[in-house]
């Protein structure tokens, strides 16, 4: 059985919920998409992205299935599922056995769990998808009182290398109208360039799982731009590969 150096959150969830964000290594996928690219979207190799997908399934710590998303940076939620992979950019399932799974390589990855242990759910937020509710149609597909939820954020751009422009910053400040200062001080101006601004999107995150009533929120310290030993990013390096995040109802639990 393949060993890969998963990052597991650390967050007070129930026994029977499996979570895991990969990284880079552990994989078969030659430069620049090395080594455990887990997209097939990308230009590595086919057969190369089937091998690395195998050891991803192999390497966990119960036997499980993974559902993948054909991401585009919307707000969808969809039950998950093996048949087919939906244009959406999260999941969510009350089934054991079968894992909720995101990718990302800058952008942020969510994972959810019901304290009762009955649904776990993926959110890929980048700023498109956080800024449109990809979050909060989450929450809701879980259908589960927000007050039973927990939420942890995996490794994605960081504030010091997330560098945005206007059309950004009008876009979380003319939304959150009900929270404008706490959306503003996710941002802070760029000393390179005017109208710009670094934008933090853990605290962004952070900020809008507590306007839909999620307080119980975990994670939040790593940057994918940062530590390209560890992580693939889209930011630093143009063509690489991609990290997945996936949480799951351990089977028989």
């Amino acid at each position: 059985m393949p060993i890969l150096p998963f990052i597991e959150p650390d967050w007070p969830a129930p026994d029977n919920v499996v979570a895991c964000c990969t990284t880079r290594d552990g994989g078969v996928s030659s430069a620049p998409h090395d080594t455990l690219n887990l997209a097939g979207h990308v230009g590595d190799s086919s057969s190369d992205v089937v091998e690395n997908r195998e050891r991803l399934r192999l390497a966990l710590e119960c036997e499980v299935q993974l559902s993948w998303l054909d991401q585009v940076h919307g707000a969808a939620a969809v039950e998950a599922q093996l048949q087919s992979c939906p244009a959406a950019d999260a999941q969510w399932t009350r089934q054991p056995g079968l894992a909720c799974t995101v990718m990302t390589a800058d952008c942020l990855p969510v994972l959810f769990c019901a304290q009762s242990g009955d649904v776990v759910a993926a959110a890929h937020a980048g700023w498109r998808g956080l800024q449109a509710g990809v979050l909060e149609a989450t929450i809701a597909a879980m259908a589960v009182p927000v007050t039973e939820l927990l939420a942890w954020l995996g490794p994605a751009i960081g504030p010091d290398a997330f560098e945005v422009g206007p059309e950004v910053y009008r876009a979380f400040v003319q939304s959150d109208a009900a929270e404008r200062q706490a959306t503003r001080a996710c941002f802070r101006p760029s000393r390179h360039r005017p109208e710009h601004w670094y934008a933090d999107l853990h605290a962004l995150a952070r900020l809008r799982l507590a306007m839909a009533g999620v307080t119980r929120v975990y994670g939040g310290e790593y940057c994918t731009y940062q530590d390209s030993a560890r992580f693939f990013s889209y930011r630093r390096d143009g063509e690489t590969g991609r990290m997945a995040s996936l949480v799951a109802l351990r089977p028989g639990g």
